[in-house]
């Protein structure tokens, strides 16, 4: 073997980085892991917009793990909640004016959101199991691809751009009511605010389906007042979904 030779050999493996490695210059590149842990309260607000249909959107997110979601559209409010212990709602479009709680499965989607650094960042922590599954491109862009395990089963793969270790795009698998729900979001127009950066475009929808919810951000706030009755049940309960509440 000519020293040439070796040296070919030897270089990829040089080159090689470890999931956490890999992880790591994520959260480099996002700001930094100091940068994320000075975050003690987040709030967004935006737009959605599904073909012809558009509404406004906000969410707003306090350590440790309290998160709230609207939807707003002519006039009326859905809210989604999750309080640390459990997740409720208000749907008036469904002619419900009183706070419900949520069923364990429409929960988890909420407990993910409510992670305000986001599953990646002390994965191991959180439970998870992270592995690099290789280098993947998404529209021309090469890709490395991390697949995430969650404490409770899902699936999520994130797709991080090799360059500039942002994540471009995300793969979900849920186990929903027993039934495996994939989705797919791409995520783009990042931009610094207070130090860290946030993508402001998202496109999302079930895998291989054509429909597509497109959410651009208009604002993000970091470290607003948010007092913690923002994410609690108005009146501190709610009752079961489907139990009343509604007309």
């Amino acid at each position: 073997m000519t020293i040439l030779t070796a040296l070919v050999l030897v270089a990829p493996a040089a080159r090689a980085q470890t999931v956490d490695e890999i992880i790591a210059r994520n959260v480099e590149a996002l700001g930094g892991m100091g940068k994320l842990k000075s975050v003690a309260t987040l709030r967004t607000t935006g737009k959605l917009k599904m073909g012809s249909f558009q509404a406004a959107v906000g969410q707003e997110n306090k350590r440790p793990d309290k998160v709230r979601e609207e939807f707003i559209l002519q006039g009326l409010t859905q809210v989604l909640a999750y309080d640390g212990k459990a997740g409720w709602q208000v749907d008036p479009f469904e002619g419900r004016k009183d706070p419900e709680l949520l069923s364990a499965d429409d929960t988890k989607g909420l407990q993910v959101a409510a992670d305000i650094d986001g599953p990646l960042v002390n994965y191991k922590q959180k439970g998870s199991i992270a592995e690099l599954v290789g280098h993947d491109s998404v529209e021309g862009t090469d890709c490395y691809k991390i697949k995430l395990t969650l404490k409770n089963g899902d699936v999520r793969s994130y797709y991080l751009d090799a360059e500039s270790y942002m994540v471009i795009k995300l793969e979900t698998q849920t186990k929903i009511r027993g039934s495996l729900v994939e989705r797919e979001t791409y995520y783009g127009d990042y931009e610094k605010v207070d130090g860290i950066y946030f993508p402001f475009a998202s496109e999302s929808g079930q895998k291989d389906q054509p429909d597509r919810t497109q959410v651009t951000l208009d604002k993000i706030e970091v470290n607003v007042p948010l007092d913690d009755s923002r994410f609690t049940a108005p009146g501190g309960k709610a009752a079961a979904k489907g139990s009343g509440g509604g007309t």
